[in-house]
């Protein structure tokens, strides 16, 4: 309510009750006309300080003033109690006038609502470009909108190659045909060198759409234009020097499945046709045999060697070897020997494009929604420098099986169970193996998984490099997987940021350690240093692998050891067998004598006879106990109740 009228600076005081309180303030007659201007005079007059006003009482009363409404603005809520004309007659006032401070906001408001139909215009001249048969296209809108606003700064040839002992770098590939067809949303934006953005599509309790973006950096961003030399450029490159110097080289790739990560290792694809010329397999052969030819290394007589083997569910086959299957052990040197392993020896890049082709075209693949020709296993090239048949160095290049199909450990099919935790399991294995070598731990976790393990001699030593390229999908149905193939190699990638500061995960959970206690209890396992390297991997990873997931796992790591202990002993009953075969063959014909010795027939058929029931008891008991733990896997796969990472 308007209670007084101040001629002096040509303003007028206000009350108000707010919360059973009286409150007041005064305001310009100017701000009031800019805010309402249906209440300003019609024509430009001054107040009058020649006549005064009739004379009021001392304070006027809040019932006798009339009250006017209340006019709620857009960009705040104000509530502006209104002047009305008559109020001034009734004070006196002949004439006002509009001061240039009311002009200057009549002018503001003019250029505010120009404003708002440029705007409307660019809106519906948007509207117009974008295909409103896409879905999402509003989301589709809002990319585009965010993108305007980068400055792009993409990797080029001019960069420098930084040396770094664990490099960890992003590839994003392009939308693939399927994707095309089917109008999918590219929601992943390289803006320079070494950020990668992700826009996530989010929506609001009140339906209302909106995007997330989140940034990563990492030591470099490749984007969908990028080529697979100039990704060899900046990552396996650089570790060619290392296995020259009487060093260990790792490259892998990893991703979901379907993102890139074969094309980067092996080559491009021309359908179901590999072309290995172009893969960083073949880019690392033929830099080895040009550097073979410098004079500093050439006078070492150095011999080139390959192997190209696969891990799927646990176990090892050798691609050069019709996919033999091979024991990974230890000698008495704790040194990690893969038993019948092959070693071809190459002597140019043709020979290393041959055995790719013979290794990829055995290697377990099957279909899924993503890629018709998936990988289900890891694939490890290695590219191996001997002098006098002496280790000098070893480079190995690793296409990982793709990181979703570690979360099926739940599914119904036993295979796929196995499948999936054997690849959870040596992922994280090798996570925590590569934060071990960035901060120099004096124990590295590599018996945890057959990957790490096969591994290990590449992730001790001083002069041993490491570089992770995680190819992501851009399309946006495989939003959630790429955020984790990013918080994955974030994870990696930030215990070299600083090697002083305490890892997150590293302490152990004590009520994460009481309940593995338990389980130790329930299972009744002998300690041993496969299992000791587990469960530190779960210790570790306390915020990803539920207690349930860690039973499961070591479920599934006993049933691996006791499916292989099964068929070495009914391979070595075969073979024992075929010899009783034999002796009981020499018996029987014995008896055809007339005059043969019944007690030498009969002892020694009776010791062939023991033999066999020893044996093949030891055996049953084995097979028993391994139908035991069968039923033992299925029961743990049935309580998983895995852990969400956390968002980094």
């Amino acid at each position: 309510m308007v209670t007084s009228l101040n001629e002096d600076n040509e303003s007028v005081t206000v009350e108000w009750i707010e919360n059973g309180d009286t409150k007041g303030k005064e305001i310009d007659l100017e701000c009031i006309f800019s805010l309402n201007p249906d209440v300003a005079p019609e024509e430009e007059i001054s107040l009058s300080p020649i006549t005064p006003p009739p004379p009021t009482p001392s304070s006027v009363k809040v019932n006798k003033m009339p009250k006017v409404g209340i006019r709620f603005q857009t960009q705040y809520r104000i509530a502006s109690y209104i002047l009305p004309r008559k109020c001034f007659k009734d004070f006196g006032v002949t004439s006002l006038r509009k001061s240039n401070c009311v002009k200057e906001v009549e002018k503001l408001q003019e250029k505010r609502e120009r404003r708002r139909l440029q705007q409307q215009e660019l809106r519906e001249k948007r509207a117009q470009e974008v295909d409103t048969t896409v879905p999402n296209y509003e989301i589709l809108q809002m990319i585009r909108d965010f993108r305007a606003s980068l400055d792009y700064r993409p990797l080029t040839t001019a960069d420098l190659i930084e040396e770094h002992r664990i490099c960890v770098c992003v590839r994003k590939r392009p939308l693939n045909k399927k994707e095309l067809t089917a109008k999918e949303l590219d929601v992943i934006t390289i803006p320079s060198k070494d950020v990668v953005m992700v826009h996530e599509p989010k929506q609001k309790v009140d339906l209302t759409r909106f995007l997330e973006n989140q940034t990563f950096r990492f030591d470099y961003a490749f984007d969908d234009s990028t080529t697979n030399e100039m990704v060899y450029r900046f990552t396996a490159r650089p570790l060619v020097e290392t296995i020259f110097e009487r060093g260990m080289a790792t490259c892998f790739a990893y991703g979901q499945t379907g993102s890139g990560k074969t094309h980067t290792m092996g080559g491009d694809f021309s359908g179901k046709n590999q072309d290995c010329s172009k893969g960083i397999y073949a880019l690392a052969a033929r830099d080895v045999f040009l550097m073979l030819k410098k004079p500093n290394y050439k006078k070492l007589e150095l011999q080139v060697y390959a192997t190209f083997f696969e891990i799927y569910s646990g176990k090892v086959f050798d691609l050069l070897n019709c996919k033999a299957k091979l024991r990974v052990l230890e000698d008495g040197k704790q040194q990690v020997q893969v038993v019948g392993l092959q070693e071809r020896e190459v002597k140019c890049t043709e020979d290393v494009l041959k055995l790719i082709e013979v290794g990829n075209s055995c290697r377990t693949s099957g279909q899924t929604s993503a890629n018709a020709h998936s990988s289900r296993s890891h694939a490890v090239f290695q590219i191996i420098l001997r002098r006098k048949a002496k280790m000098h160095g070893k480079f190995s290049l690793i296409d990982l099986a793709g990181n979703e199909r570690g979360a099926d450990t739940s599914s119904a099919d036993r295979q796929t169970r196995l499948e999936g935790a054997e690849i959870n399991k040596s992922l994280l294995a090798l996570k925590e193996c590569i934060r071990a070598l960035g901060r120099n731990k004096p124990h590295t976790p590599f018996r945890a998984s057959k990957l790490t393990q096969v591994l290990r001699d590449s992730f001790i030593g001083e002069n041993s490099r490491t570089c992770m390229i995680a190819t992501i999908s851009p399309g946006m149905a495989s939003c959630e997987n790429t955020l984790n193939t990013l918080r994955y190699a974030n994870r990696v990638k930030e215990l070299t940021v600083d090697p002083n500061a305490v890892a997150e995960g590293v302490r152990p959970n004590m009520n994460a350690i009481n309940q593995l206690d338990i389980m130790d209890e329930e299972w009744e396992l002998s300690n041993s240093p496969q299992r000791d390297d587990l469960k530190l991997l779960c210790e570790q990873n306390e915020e990803e692998v539920s207690p349930q997931l860690f039973t499961f796992h070591e479920a599934v790591s006993q049933l691996v050891e006791m499916e292989e202990q099964v068929l070495e002993d009914h391979r070595a009953v075969f073979q024992e067998s075929i010899r009783w075969l034999e002796d009981e063959k020499v018996l029987l014909e014995m008896t055809e004598e007339v005059d043969y010795d019944v007690d030498t027939y009969s002892s020694q058929l009776e010791q062939i006879l023991d033999q066999k029931i020893e044996i093949l008891i030891e055996l049953r008991d084995k097979v028993r106990s391994f139908r035991s733990a069968l039923q033992e896997e299925e029961q743990a796969s049935k309580q998983i109740n895995p852990k969400r990472p956390r968002a980094l």
